[in-house]
């Protein structure tokens, strides 16, 4: 549930992005980067606990 909640969020932030013409703030990559390491983090933080 909270990974279709999470690409729910995903969805309807970049329609309203499309939307108002609004670029997003981060290139591409470096955000596919951020998210790595979002990932990265939250599994190591949970193997950790």
């Amino acid at each position: 549930m909270p990974y279709l909640q999470a690409l729910s969020a995903g969805v309807l932030v970049g329609l309203l992005y499309a939307l108002l013409k609004v670029r997003s703030p981060a290139p591409p990559p470096i955000a596919l980067f951020g998210l790595l390491g979002m990932l990265a983090g939250q599994t190591l933080l949970g193997a950790l606990l």
